[in-house]
């Protein structure tokens, strides 16, 4: 999440704008008939319907309509920016109301989700949209028919029909259209079963597929008539052939032909899934565009079967559709997101546009047309001249420029130079159809790519801020303009782009900034009118000048405030944004200031944590191994370590006291057992001269220690860690514990209970019941069922008391938590992911999902995954489960991630 200081109030932003959703049950009355119901309505809308019918000779029906529009347009504005929900009605509105949307509809949708696929309907009924529905009945005709006796049967994922299939196949289809009309009309939408008359079809291969067809032809006839009457049309796959022999169509194959037919702006495949997942990082893909990326997708190994046929097939389709058309892969219950908001919710799949990147003048075929799209909604008089002046600037200037074929989106980056180390976006002009056929994001993506750090401004009154603000990391509002970036870590260097954008506003950026040049050659003309005014107009406009300077002083005024709120309102979360909600956000490279590899030295290198430690080293580029200590391995070579040839030794105290006195090492590192280390730790202490080495200790010694700092970077002040010459590593049991508890300490109501389960690599490498695989075999082994040492820790860190029940299992590394957490009041699931989502924005380390993790998926990983979030009925009870790696997270990892801090990286 980022958050915002504007006119002295600070503000938060999610890093993906979190929109709060309406239901459309709540909004849609059973009992209505072709308008909402009055029952569905909130009292001000109840009365703004009376108002309008009896201020207007308008019939009741028609005011009752202009009501329910302007109110379901208001609930939509709950999910996205009444800028975004009115742009894209007016879009939609622009064509034939047939050409709004297909929809295709499958089986499990109607049978698992049919609630919330008919109040998504309806809701788009409500603002005058009628989407054309084709469904299938797949799922339904498998149990169908194997309920009689019959064992589906495909060729090539095409099913093999025969006339008992089709029999049963015709009458299910009908019951099921019915059964999404009826559920239509229960909620006031006048919708209209089509079953036969649209698709005509010869057979696909009789021979091989039997009464299966292939459409030929489609007459929107029996369409355009059931919009005319006001009704949803909603289709079965079904064809016939000319003779009247029904054929059994596949409803994507339907819904594609239709789409060539209509020509829709969208198609919109509903599934349960809510889209397409990219199987390497088991996310969902947000959209593809075609154009750019089709042929890397497909040489992916997880596009694949089905997936793959898929992406394939909607290719072919929008090829015979306009480039406006796309294709959206959405769940039901975000239809509407999908449909209104610039940030989607599913998966949306369009042709796009290839990109062209220029970087010098002379690659632009027509400088007319390019000077034409640089003052295209440009305000002033001197707009044109302005341009040519900062065309021929460009001459003789570093720039990469960014735009697809037509010029529906242009950008131009000026590059990082000695004046500056942050690159700044010069200008960014899209035409209303780049915004909503997302070339937007497009053009911004191949930028992102570039160039890692970026600022940029915007007026405050763009219709697109909120498109801005998703796209940066933080901003700052002042006297009309907002300043934007992404990128930048250092926290001195946003404290001083932000000083110096208080100060000179947009003109920081230098004459590069073409919006600035614009605005000054805008602000020139305006002055130039002054003296034309009268005294009262000038006076009116220092008083508005006064009040915009008195905001600006409230404004600095709350930037004093240093804190972030552990817990941040739900109302708070749409504005500008500055920074991130987590309040102790990761550094990043920005921070370092050495450039030599530290020199390590390793204590104890024999158990697990050691040789994990050993290889994370090997693939640091800034910590260079140089002594090894392990007494039963001493004489041996080090393996698994490729920058230098290491011997183990067995290192003493004193051998470590003179080591140290000898400025031989930078960072000691003690991954012994516990009760162990002392020794070594008073060595370097005791050590004559400089003192400027840290020491790690991997084991429980100093976790309690007061002079020790608890290096737990995600709840320990990173300046804090950055600053210690002392670090106690945080065990590996309690760095999930913890992480899995902290953003709902000011909501406890009682105590937190943690069932952990551990790897037996846990247990360490000397043999025990513990690690006995044979024992562990079909077992799980509980142990220190009380006062664990990593109850004490966490209870200690926390401020908290926690019970704590360890076990072992059979598996070699990874560690589960289930943690039963009472709350103090009630809370949603979704209450209670928005707090992990925000207390844990930007770090790379730790991972929140609405599902629970598994130990499979975090072994071998660096991070920390929280999921789960499973509300007991009273609401007053949370089940947060939490994995993590116990040889990296649990101790390497977050060794390595310490040392870089303290060493300055």
């Amino acid at each position: 999440m980022r958050s915002s200081i504007a006119a002295g109030r600070l503000r938060l932003l999610p890093p993906n704008r979190t929109r709060l959703r309406c239901t459309p049950l709540l909004c849609l009355s059973p009992t209505a008939r072709g308008t909402l119901g009055q029952a569905s309505l909130a009292p001000s809308c109840r009365s703004a319907n009376r108002r309008l019918y009896s201020s207007s000779s308008a019939s009741p029906d028609a005011a009752g309509h202009l009501s329910t529009r302007s109110t379901v347009v208001q609930l939509l504005s709950n999910i996205g920016s009444k800028r975004e929900v009115q742009q894209y009605l007016s879009h939609f509105s622009s064509v034939s109301s047939q050409q709004f949307a297909v929809i295709k509809v499958g089986g499990a949708i109607i049978t698992e989700h049919m609630q919330q696929l008919s109040s998504a309907l309806a809701f788009l009924n409500h603002v005058g949209l009628y989407p054309v529905v084709v469904h299938g009945a797949g799922p339904q005709l498998n149990r169908m028919l194997k309920a009689a006796g019959v064992e589906p049967q495909f060729e090539g994922g095409i099913r093999i029909t025969d006339g008992k299939t089709l029999a049963l196949a015709r009458s299910l289809f009908l019951e099921e259209n019915l059964k999404l009309v009826e559920e239509l009309e229960n909620l006031g939408v006048r919708a209209r079963p089509i079953t036969s008359g649209v698709f005509t079809a010869d057979y696909l291969d009789r021979e091989k597929y039997d009464l299966v067809g292939k459409i030929n032809k489609v007459d929107k006839a029996p369409i355009e008539a059931s919009i005319r009457a006001g009704c949803l049309p909603i289709l079965t796959s079904m064809a016939e052939t000319v003779d009247g022999q029904v054929l059994n169509v596949n409803a994507d194959v339907s819904a594609g032909e239709l789409a060539r037919a209509l020509q829709p702006l969208k198609i919109v495949y509903l599934s349960e899934k809510g889209g397409l997942f990219n199987a390497d990082t088991n996310e969902k893909i947000s959209a593809i565009n075609l154009d750019e990326e089709y042929e890397h997708l497909m040489t992916q190994w997880w596009v694949r079967h089905g997936t793959r046929l898929k992406i394939k097939e909607i290719k072919e389709l929008l090829t015979d559709l306009p480039r406006t058309s796309s294709v959206a892969i959405i769940h039901p219950a975000d239809l509407q997101k999908e449909l209104f908001t610039d940030t989607g919710a599913g998966t949306l799949i369009r042709r796009g546009s290839k990109l062209h990147v220029k970087t010098s003048i002379s690659e632009f075929e027509n400088l007319d047309l390019l000077k034409e799209v640089l003052v295209r909604d440009r305000e002033g008089l001197d707009a044109k001249a302005v341009v040519d002046r900062y065309v021929q600037g460009l001459e003789t200037r570093e720039f990469k420029a960014y735009l697809d074929e037509p010029m529906e989106a242009l950008g131009i980056v000026l590059p990082s130079d000695s004046s500056s180390s942050i690159a700044h976006l010069a200008t960014f002009t899209i035409t209303k159809s780049g915004w909503l056929t997302n070339v937007a994001d497009n053009v911004f993506a191949s930028i992102q790519k570039d160039f890692p750090k970026l600022v940029w401004t915007v007026k405050e009154d763009d219709e697109n801020l909120t498109w801005f603000f998703d796209k940066s990391e933080g901003s700052l509002s002042r006297q009309g303009e907002v300043l934007f970036w992404y990128g930048i870590d250092s926290a001195d260097e946003v404290k001083e782009l932000m000083t110096e954008f208080g100060k000179h506003g947009r003109e920081i950026l230098g004459d590069g900034n073409l919006e600035s040049r614009l605005a000054k050659a805008a602000k020139a003309a305006s002055m130039a009118g002054k003296e034309f005014q009268r005294p009262e107009q000038q006076l009116q406009q220092q008083r508005a000048y006064s009040t915009s300077s008195l905001s600006s002083r409230s404004f600095k005024s709350s930037r004093s405030r240093t804190s972030l709120p552990a817990v941040v309102p739900a109302q708070s979360r749409r504005s500008y944004a500055t920074s991130t909600t987590n309040p102790n956000p990761p550094y990043g490279s920005q921070n370092s200031s050495n450039t030599q590899p530290a020199r390590v030295a390793l204590i104890g290198a024999r158990g697990y944590t050691g040789q994990a430690l050993i290889s994370l080293l090997n693939n640091h580029p800034l910590m260079d191994l140089r002594h090894v200590s392990s007494r039963e391995l001493a004489g041996k070579r080090l393996s698994g370590y490729e920058k230098r040839e290491i011997t183990y030794e067995n290192l003493t105290a004193d051998d470590v006291r003179r080591m140290e006195e000898r400025d031989e090492i930078d960072c000691w590192v003690m991954a012994l057992p516990n009760g162990v280390c002392k020794p070594f730790v008073d060595a370097v202490a005791t050590a004559q001269g400089r003192k400027k080495s840290i020491i790690v200790d991997l084991s429980a010694d100093y976790r309690f220690d007061e002079s020790w700092t608890y290096g737990l970077p995600e709840l320990v002040a990173r300046s804090d860690i950055a600053k210690a010459k002392r670090l106690a590593n945080p065990g590996c049991y309690a760095t999930a514990a913890q992480l899995a508890i902290a953003p709902l300490l000011p909501h406890l109501g009682g105590q937190p209970t943690i069932f952990g389960v551990s790897g037996y690599s846990g247990a360490g490498t000397k043999p025990s019941a513990k690690n006995d695989v044979d024992n562990l075999t079909n077992n799980i082994i509980p142990y220190s069922l009380t006062d664990h040492i990593h109850e004490k820790e966490v209870s200690r860190q926390l401020g908290v008391s926690v019970a704590f029940i360890p076990h072992v299992a059979v598996w070699f590394q990874g560690i589960h938590h289930t943690i039963s957490i009472p709350l103090s009041h009630e809370m949603t699931s979704r209450d209670v992911r928005a707090l992990y989502q925000d207390r844990y924005a930007g770090e790379k380390l730790v991972k929140v999902s609405g599902e629970p993790p598994s130990v499979k998926a975090i072994s071998g990983k660096h991070g920390v995954e929280i999921g789960g979030f499973a509300v007991h009925s009273s609401g007053k009870r949370v089940v947060v489960c939490a994995t993590i790696d116990n040889l990296l997270k649990g101790a390497a990892t977050q060794c390595l991630r310490k040392s870089p801090l303290s060493l300055d990286f």
